[in-house]
């Protein structure tokens, strides 16, 4: 850089001086000839360049930032009286040419506010290609672009506006479209309109007390200068300022309403171009400081002269008006001299506010080392009178003393003459700031440098090396000059500089500094620096994905082992519960997983207790499944590391809690995790089977008898797969208590334990290996249990004889009391007994739950209540034992055993004519899963050649339920040839049975010939002379109608269903039993309904659907008056559809819906079809005619 301008200059003002220089700099070599500024003097002249113009061409030392510039300020004012020696269009060429475009772009706003636009900067400026790079590689190094020549962009931005950065890293070079270009420019072409227009303003505010006057007040004391209108506005913000700080608050209002024109919030509002002096405690600590030393203000004027100032530059070259000049110099003196006082206070006070730094670290170090007390003294003489610094050896850190410049000079307190620099060790020991904390660096020689032998004054020497441009006034120059020399200084620095790191790296790769900021966090000396790096670090991303979030928890773990549970609970705990109430789900995600991560690592009090309840506070409050998700998890941990009995009552609640959680990803985390590790924690408590099954049990127990007139399922299920959850941990507890434990030995050839051997586990906590120890000892532990139950009993075997004499008696009760018209109960306890039989083996289910079902499934007539149907075979007992204790094993034996027991079952209920639910229950259940269709089929041929026609008519009935899912081959070989043999016996009722199971078929199979021999069984049943009284045969036949006719093929449909459905209705009208007749108008009338939603062709509907229908309707008329309304309906919407058929272009059969006209009746009729399903009854809804 060529120079820094030393009126503390805003972020833009250094961005919008930076960038012109780094652009010519970087693109061309000092030895081309290119013009530019020497790095010494801004304001010299090159050899090359006419002195009046280049005088003019530097923005270096604008005093009031980014507004206008001392050199555009001084070029306006010679405006007038120069023109004789340079013209305008002279001083822009020069500018465009040096590429001093913001300088030619201010001169060009300057004169296009006077009224004297320039066409050459009009030209240059409206034109976007003098912005932009032709082509994506950059100039070479020696190419001297001229006035018109292209610059290089910054990425994503095509001007000159302040660099953003993070854009630039994002897009690097990447070109943008030319519109875009010209848009950027136009914008801020007009944002550097408005910041020339306030800088004019804070001028004209600055100005409004003439500098004569202001020059009667400076030579005249005693006379008071009145408030200018830009102090009064900084000393109202800084009052403001002082009543916000110190909570006067009232007063702050009050104030702020008496000033309505000022905006208190901005320090720009004062003048956008003045810097911002400290508070009103700083000024009023500092106003009797001292004036700085002459070091000090020779800092700030950066080595420039008055002499080579703008002023005398004209003053060489006599003007037109002498007066003019001379007081616009002295207003721009005045001016300098406003700024400097302004930078001096402000030096004052950083300078307090580093020494009183600097002396709390001493204080700190002086108690960790054994440091002498004279260190400190010392670096204090050092810190407050700059003119010591030259016995400062050279071996003193030289920027370890607070820097009292602005960073134009090179601090070389450090650095001086050998001559003056003391040489006795314990002088260099005692006049570090900053001592090294460990003895391998203390007794570290210090660095010594070759002094040359030469005679200059400290004074000179300092002031030669400030030509040196090293920066450390700001923070970041401070850090940089001050290298760490030990490692606690390491962390101190790490400590002060991530929190300004982590803003400026992108999103995506911030976890890179989790590392970083966990050894910092670590291993850093003050707890207030560490507590702001643990919030960096849950802060860090804004919604962290799961591999941010596992490389942040991976991260608190390590940080957890390093420093002990005492800091884990008092420094990440904090961060966690702070977080608890996040708006993001991410953020509360975090803390839901770090409490689980972090539980072995923290005090068990704080475990049990305070994480405990942060967990169980985010279980019931918390909105996201995903964090209630997590948090389940996490209690699972803590439940493995809890030791306090007194918790398993909250731990028991907790489980019920979640466990009813509507989310399904939360239930299943709870029997992933939740309920096998509290299961481990009431097995070593010792009441897994004395409290916890057993209280489960109990609420089962309660919901049936509460639930007589309606269970509530949902909790029942909820009970149950609890229960299921605990079966692996509870076999665990037999193996582990039984009398053969101790012999068990795992040397030796033991066999491996089948695949099969278990069902699968839901999560490995459920697999009994996993909570055994190993599969080697489960294995050893198998062989001895097999051989115990086979050979020896269970005596003396408590934890087995609880399973037998308690628990199972207790379960076979409850089963009995459920609904068995209940699926979805039937299918979960089924589940549960399969689960638990295979669970504790084949040895166990033969021989201690079989006996048990069979002492109560006495298959005996004496065992059904044929009046009360509430015999225990009509109890969900039987589909239960059927498919959860007879289907575990799948050998030959079972196998029979199973047919055998559903066929004595289905012999049982029908010749006691028992209810059929119970049968129907195991054959819905079994008939679910394909492997069990040729048992099926098997024990209904049983039922197809029994003598009895009670037991064939249940057989019959049967079919309807297993066709279904069944494959079209099995149903062609077995089920239709059974059927038809039903339908030759000579009983009617055997026949009829049969229907339903024929409709199955017309509905599922698809093979033509299949479906032909079905038709003609039911048309025989409708044509022929023997069924015209068979009034049940009737009922049946148009129920089965109405339940698979929508569903069927459309030609069966249109060519058998409907016109036999016409036939039935004509044939009622003359029924003379008025209860037959209002049973076949009531289910024709269902039939209808189903049917009218179909695509019925024009011929079908003309010749059969509308006369059943108006068949239909006069058996209403008389015996049902509300079904005729709606019947009226349905046929008035027929008989419109079929005349706009007419009207309509012909297209063959269509559907009812498509066949309307008019776009009001379409909507309307679609509407009502998209709200229906295809469901009987309720399609006759949209019919119903408007009340």
């Amino acid at each position: 850089m060529a120079s820094v301008n030393p009126f503390n200059l805003s972020d833009s003002d250094e961005e919008a001086e930076r960038r012109p220089n780094e652009t010519v700099d970087t693109e061309r070599s000092p030895s081309d000839g290119a013009p530019g500024p020497p790095p010494g003097n801004p304001f010299s002249p090159p050899a090359d360049a006419e002195p009046p113009t280049l005088l003019l061409s530097s923005n270096r030392t604008s005093p009031s930032g980014e507004g206008i510039s001392v050199s555009a300020a001084a070029t306006s004012a010679m405006v007038g009286s120069a023109d004789t020696r340079v013209s305008v269009d002279v001083i822009a060429a020069q500018l465009l040419r040096d590429q001093y475009v913001l300088t030619a772009l201010e001169f060009h706003t300057e004169l296009l506010e006077a009224g004297r636009e320039l066409p050459r900067l009009r030209d240059y400026f409206s034109n976007p290609g003098n912005f932009e790079r032709q082509s994506g590689t950059p100039p070479a190094k020696d190419q001297v672009l001229g006035p018109g020549g292209p610059l290089n962009r910054a990425g994503s931005i095509s001007t000159l506006d302040s660099l953003d950065f993070a854009r630039y890293s994002d897009d690097g070079n990447r070109e943008s479209d030319e519109r875009v270009a010209v848009l950027e420019f136009e914008l801020r072409k007009a944002k550097e309109t408005i910041q020339a227009l306030r800088a004019n303003l804070t001028q004209a505010a600055e100005s409004e007390v003439p500098s004569q006057e202001r020059k009667n007040f400076k030579s005249s004391p005693e006379i008071q200068e009145p408030v200018r209108p830009l102090e009064k506005r900084a000393l109202n913000f800084l009052v403001n300022e002082y009543l916000l700080k110190n909570e006067y608050k009232l007063s702050s209002i009050t104030f702020s309403d008496e000033n309505d024109d000022q905006d208190f919030e901005l320090w720009d509002d004062v003048g956008l171009n003045i810097p911002k002096p400290p508070d009103l405690l700083q000024l009023y600590r500092n106003c009797g400081t001292p004036l700085p030393s002459p070091r000090d203000t020779a800092d700030v004027a950066v080595g420039v002269d008055l002499g080579d100032l703008p002023g005398n530059c004209i003053a060489q070259d006599p003007p037109k008006k002498p007066d003019l000049s001379q007081q616009q110099q002295t207003e721009v003196v005045q001016e300098l001299e406003y700024q400097i006082s302004l930078l001096n206070n402000e030096k004052q006070s950083l300078a307090e506010q580093i020494k009183k730094l600097q002396s709390e670290i001493q204080t700190l170090k002086r108690t960790v080392s054994s440091s002498p007390p004279a260190t400190l003294d010392l670096g204090s003489q050092n810190t407050s009178n700059p003119s010591c610094s030259s016995t400062i050896p050279p071996s003193t850190d030289p920027l370890s003393v607070p820097p009292t410049d602005n960073g134009q000079y090179l601090d070389i307190r450090g650095v001086s003459e050998p001559e003056t620099a003391p040489d006795p060790p314990s002088t260099q020991n005692t006049s570090q700031p900053h001592p090294p904390s460990h003895n391998k660096l203390k007794s570290r020689p210090p660095v010594q440098f070759d002094q040359p032998n030469r005679k200059l004054s400290p004074a000179f020497q300092q002031a030669l090396l400030s030509f040196c441009r090293m920066c450390s006034d700001s923070r970041l120059g401070a850090e940089v000059s001050r290298i760490a020399d030990s490692e606690e200084s390491v962390m101190l620095m790490l400590g002060r500089c991530l929190p300004h790191i982590v803003p400026n790296v992108l999103l995506a790769k911030r976890e890179e500094l989790i590392p970083l900021i966990l050894c910092t966090a670590c291993l850093h000396p003050e707890p207030k620096e560490r507590d702001q790096l643990l919030h960096i670090l849950f802060n860090l991303i804004k919604r962290p994905d799961d591999e941010q979030r596992q490389m942040i928890l991976t991260g608190c773990v390590a940080f957890a082992r390093h420093v002990g549970p005492t800091r884990v609970e008092a420094e990440l705990l904090p961060q966690c519960w702070e977080q608890i109430n996040h708006k993001y789900p991410e953020r509360r995600l975090l803390v839901a997983e770090s409490c689980g991560a972090l539980a072995p690592y923290l005090p068990k009090e704080i475990r049990s207790s305070l994480v405990l309840s942060m967990l169980q506070q985010m279980l019931a409050e918390d909105k996201a499944d995903m964090v209630r998700e997590a948090v389940v998890k996490s209690l699972g941990i803590i439940m493995g590391y809890i030791d306090d009995p007194d918790k398993y009552s909250q731990g028991f609640e907790l489980m019920l809690l979640s466990l009813g959680d509507p989310s399904e990803r939360v239930v299943s985390a709870v029997h992933q995790v939740f309920i096998p590790a509290f299961a481990a924690w009431t097995t070593e408590l010792g009441t897994l089977h004395t409290a916890l099954i057993p209280s489960l049990l109990a609420r089962i127990e309660k919901l049936l008898m509460q639930g007589e007139h309606g269970l509530d399922e949902h909790k029942l299920h909820m009970f149950l797969s609890a229960l299921q959850s605990l079966i692996p941990p509870l076999f665990a507890v037999v193996l582990q208590n039984a009398p053969f434990t101790s012999r068990a030995k795992l040397h030796g050839d033991i066999p491996a334990i089948e695949v099969t051997r278990f069902p699968r586990p839901a999560s490995p906590l459920q697999d009994v290996a996993t909570i055994i120890g190993s599969r080697e000892m489960l294995s050893a532990l198998l062989l001895l249990y097999d051989h115990q139950l086979e050979h020896e009993g269970t005596t003396g075997w408590d934890s087995l004889l609880w399973v037998v004499n308690q628990l199972l008696p207790q379960l076979i009760e409850i089963v009995g009391r459920i609904n068995v018209t209940s699926s979805t109960c039937v299918h979960e306890f089924s589940r549960f007994f399969w689960r638990f039989c295979r669970t504790f083996g084949k040895i166990f289910t033969n021989t201690k739950v079989k006996p048990q079902f069979q002492e109560i499934l006495r298959l005996s007539e004496e065992n059904v209540d044929a009046s009360a149907g509430n015999g225990i075979l009509t109890k969900a007992t039987v589909p239960i034992y059927a498919t959860g204790v007879l289907t575990c094993y799948n050998q030959e034996e079972d196998r029979k055993l199973l047919v055998g027991f559903l066929e004595d079952v289905m012999t049982t209920l029908s010749l006691s004519h028992a209810p059929l639910d119970s049968l129907k229950a195991s054959f819905v259940e079994l008939g679910a899963n394909p492997v069990y269709h040729e048992l099926l089929l098997t024990v209904l041929w049983y039922g197809v050649v029994h003598t009895s026609a009670l037991v064939r008519c249940t057989a019959a009935r049967m079919f309807e339920l297993v066709l279904r899912g069944m494959s079209e081959a099995l149903v062609d070989r077995r089920a239709a040839p059974a059927l038809i043999t039903l339908c030759s016996g000579p009983e009617f009722s055997v026949r009829i049975s049969t229907i339903p199971a024929f409709g199955t078929i017309m509905e599922t199979v698809t093979q033509k010939e299949l479906l032909e021999r079905v038709k003609m069984q039911l048309a025989s049943f409708l044509e022929d002379p023997q069924y015209q009284d068979q009034h049940s045969l009737h009922m049946e036949i148009i129920r089965t109608f109405g339940r698979v006719g929508p569903n069927a093929e459309p030609r069966f449909r249109d060519e058998f269903v409907l016109p036999h459905l016409h036939k039935l209705a004509l044939g009622n009208n003359s029924q003379a039993t008025e209860s037959k007749r209002i049973d076949i108008a009531t289910q024709l009338f269902e039939a209808y309904s189903a049917l009218s939603c179909c695509f019925i062709s024009e011929e079908v509907m003309v010749n059969h659907f509308l006369p059943g229908l108006r068949c239909l309707r006069a058996d209403m008329e008389q015996l049902s008056p509300e079904h005729e309304v709606i019947l009226s309906s349905m046929i008035k919407e027929c008989e419109i559809k079929v005349e706009n058929r007419g009207i309509a272009d012909a297209q063959g059969s269509m559907s009812i819906a498509s066949s309307l006209v008019g776009e009001d009746a379409k909507t309307k009729f679609l509407s009502k079809m998209g709200q229906l399903t295809t469901s009987g009854a309720m399609l006759a809804n949209v019919f119903q005619r408007k009340k």
